[in-house]
């Protein structure tokens, strides 16, 4: 009986446009949030169906329509990177409020499990769209949602040939910037920590850290003990048996906040100052620097933005637009400033 008088009394958009005075035709454009339609009715027919409890049949929308109105976020741990999921899903959620679109959630642990997500909402149409991150430079998954004709947007990039849709972060200008501000303070002996070589923000990284320190001359080092995926306490302790070692190195690059904090850690546990006898560059993305003392230098990845614009490059390719244009590299930003730090080589001539 519940079930029955729930079902009966559920608003439909008849009632929205009964209680509005306008037809159904116009409540359905109103609710899709038709750009023709104007404003002030668009606002009225949306604050009607909340106050009504109005919610659309999914089920009856995709017989209609042929779109589920998902959008599926497959989502690795990103352990590096403090807070990634929570940005990056504010970021879409933002973009997504205003459409008829909501957002699933996959966790993904592994390549080949993110590849067994993809190849089964693409089979089953589970959603109208994708977005994925840790691309690698001959990314499968890319290579098969191309082929399907399936809609996606990447957090990174490939080296394909064929054009895809792409949101990424400058690495190699951060890098180039990072080396440039480790000379800045003097630094005569540099170093990165680098993620593992199968995802292309590796060489992205290692290009622009090789850019600055070959064209200065300075003498360094590229880690290969532990990556940026290794565990804290792995960074921890190669860096402390790398510190107590001699020639040392007095500038380090750190493109992630918990390779950062271990590394930190490493240092003055051997009674070492960060900023004195070891000058450090860490890229943060979670303000948590904001908060360390002594304080390090840091330049900042936006990913709530970058959650905007994926978002934004997903919904023009579900609305059939090509993938021409849909590509958009954010710009490494001062922590101090907000601004983006010009990539341009200045210490290293």
């Amino acid at each position: 009986m519940l079930t029955k008088n729930l079902v009966k009394s559920r608003p439909t958009q008849r009632t929205i446009a009964d209680k509005v005075g306008i037809s159904v035709g116009a409540v359905s454009r109103a609710l899709a949030n038709d750009p023709m339609m104007a404003k002030d009715t668009r606002a009225l027919v949306q604050k009607t169906a909340k106050e009504l409890g109005y919610s659309p049949d999914r089920a009856a929308q995709r017989l209609r329509t042929g779109r589920t109105h998902v959008i599926n976020l497959i989502l690795p741990p990103h352990e590096e990177i403090l807070g990634f999921g929570t940005q990056l899903i504010r970021g879409i959620s933002t973009r997504l409020e205003s459409t008829n679109y909501h957002l699933v959630v996959l966790p993904d642990f592994c390549t080949e499990q993110s590849v067994e997500h993809i190849e089964r909402i693409v089979q089953d149409k589970l959603a109208d769209g994708i977005i994925f991150s840790r691309t690698k430079p001959n990314d499968s998954r890319i290579r098969y949602l191309l082929e399907a004709e399936f809609p996606f947007v990447t957090h990174g990039r490939s080296e394909l040939a064929t054009q895809h849709p792409f949101v990424d972060y400058d690495n190699f200008g951060f890098g180039l910037s990072a080396a440039e501000m480790l000379l800045d303070r003097g630094s005569k002996h540099l170093s990165i920590l680098l993620p593992p070589k199968e995802f292309t923000f590796h060489h992205h990284l290692l290009h622009g850290f090789m850019s600055c320190v070959h064209k200065s001359g300075v003498e360094f080092e590229i880690i290969k003990d532990v990556t940026l995926d290794s565990g804290a306490d792995q960074i921890h302790a190669w860096f402390q048996t790398r510190f107590s070692a001699p020639n040392a190195p007095d500038g380090l690059v750190l493109p992630g906040d918990v390779s950062g904090l271990a590394a930190l850690a490493a240092i003055q546990d051997l009674g070492l100052t960060p900023g004195r006898d070891i000058n450090v560059v860490v890229k943060h993305t979670s303000r948590v620097f904001d908060f360390v003392r002594p304080k390090v230098d840091s330049l900042y990845e936006d990913l709530s933005a970058a959650g905007e614009h994926l978002t934004d490059f997903l919904l023009k390719r579900i609305s059939g637009e090509p993938n021409a244009g849909l590509q958009f590299i954010q710009p490494v930003l001062s922590t101090q400033t907000g601004t983006a730090v010009h990539a341009e080589p200045k210490l290293c001539t």
